[in-house]
């Protein structure tokens, strides 16, 4: 199995470089392929800041990636469910810090709008402002 680095998603989505694209496709189609969850939520970095690309565009590109045939995802459901809030508006590495705890009761922050949306969305579990 090939783990996969954030610029090789980033070309594939983005095909702003048709040749490396081109190797990037082949490659995810020729095996099974390991994406992290760090790799997932850098990717949706890149994609927003560098390419500009809008919350549902991300958030349809990262569900293609995890959705590939072939494709290992590591903490799969946490990643999918960070997904989904994120659709519905909380930042996908709020979303992923908090699908991805195990063993907690809560999610601690002073970030307002993390603890607002995450009370919003009824996420588990549960995100308490600090302050």
């Amino acid at each position: 199995m090939k783990g996969v680095d954030t610029n090789v998603l980033v070309r594939l989505l983005t095909q702003d470089d048709p040749e490396q694209a081109a190797v990037a496709a082949e490659e995810l189609r020729s095996g099974p392929i390991y994406v992290s969850s760090t790799v997932i939520m850098e990717t949706e970095w890149v994609l927003r800041f560098a390419y500009g690309f809008e919350r549902s565009q991300v958030g349809a590109a990262l569900l293609g990636v995890v959705n590939l045939a072939g494709a290992v995802i590591d903490s799969e459901p946490a990643v999918r469910a960070a997904l989904r809030w994120h659709a519905n508006g909380m930042d996908l590495a709020d979303a992923l810090h908090v699908a991805r705890l195990e063993r907690t009761d809560e999610f601690i922050t002073f970030d307002k709008k993390c603890a607002r949306k995450a009370e919003q969305l009824g996420v588990a579990p549960p995100v308490r402002l600090l302050s």
